[in-house]
């Protein structure tokens, strides 16, 4: 069986974070791990508190699974803080990891901030560099290019100076008023459009740790980079149109994985 390991925070209400990626992972076909950067408590309205890890710590979970179940592929989510993500990009190169698949989280849905300022500076230079593919969506492609994006050429704009500084690829996300969920994956020249359908949901909590979650599990398969944009973007469109609601507060509410939904049942049989 192919694993995957998810390097993120955690999210109490289950809907983001770890919680989201491994449920993704499982659902996916692969045997999901992971390694805490935080803990959080938070729920769809907002983030009311962090606890990070010790860079120390944080070591040392990595050290336990590359040891002994070395991943096929990794997904890296939340990272508050400097430290941290020189730990984690010091731990890929050790371990010559493969299959990276960056979801650069610095606001939450909610609008909470998820990274300390002082931290942009540390996940361009040592981590970027090390992705196979970069999940900005348009808020964090805009700080990543350093470029506003109001449409469809700058989202390309941004896409290609964001993959040429960091040697990666780069699926800028779309939605954010720029188009209807229409994804834009760019590699070395080429580039291609997956077009979506907007999917009348307002439960969206943990749509992009769930994506970026998807697409590694499907790199540990063995999936080409577009195949396995294909099949996330498959899935987690299955899964908004679920639109299971467990919430009864205010905020958007996204729990996407009803085990008993007919989607859920013909991913596992898959």
């Amino acid at each position: 069986m192919k694993t995957a390991l998810t390097i993120a925070g955690s999210d109490c209400s289950g809907g983001a974070g770890i919680q989201a990626d491994l449920k993704t992972m499982t659902m996916n076909g692969v045997y999901a791990m992971s390694v805490l950067t935080a803990l959080t408590a938070q729920n769809t309205t907002g983030v009311r508190n962090i606890m990070e890890v010790t860079p120390a710590f944080l070591k040392d979970q990595m050290d336990a699974v590359f040891e002994d179940i070395r991943p096929d592929a990794v997904k890296i989510g939340m990272v508050a803080s400097g430290p941290l993500i020189d730990t984690i990009a010091e731990r890929l190169v050790y371990y010559k990891a493969e299959n990276v698949v960056i979801d650069p989280v610095m606001v939450a849905t909610s609008g909470s901030k998820l990274m300390a300022e002082d931290a942009l500076a540390v996940l361009k230079e040592k981590l970027l560099p090390l992705a196979t593919l970069v999940t900005p969506n348009i808020p964090e492609a805009e700080i990543l290019a350093d470029r506003k994006i109001e449409n469809e050429e700058d989202m390309f704009a941004a896409a290609k100076r964001i993959s040429e500084a960091y040697h990666c690829a780069v699926l800028c996300k779309g939605g954010h008023s720029i188009n209807d969920a229409n994804d834009l994956l760019y590699l070395d020249g080429n580039y291609r459009w997956f077009y979506g359908k907007r999917i009348d949901n307002p439960n969206t909590h943990g749509t992009g740790c769930t994506l970026s979650s998807a697409i590694a599990s499907n790199l540990a398969k063995d999936y080409s980079l577009e195949e396995a944009v294909e099949r996330a973007k498959e899935y987690i469109s299955g899964a908004l149109s679920a639109r299971l609601d467990l919430g009864k507060g205010s905020g958007p509410m996204m729990h996407n994985f009803d085990l008993n939904s007919r989607f859920a049942e013909e991913t596992i049989s898959d």
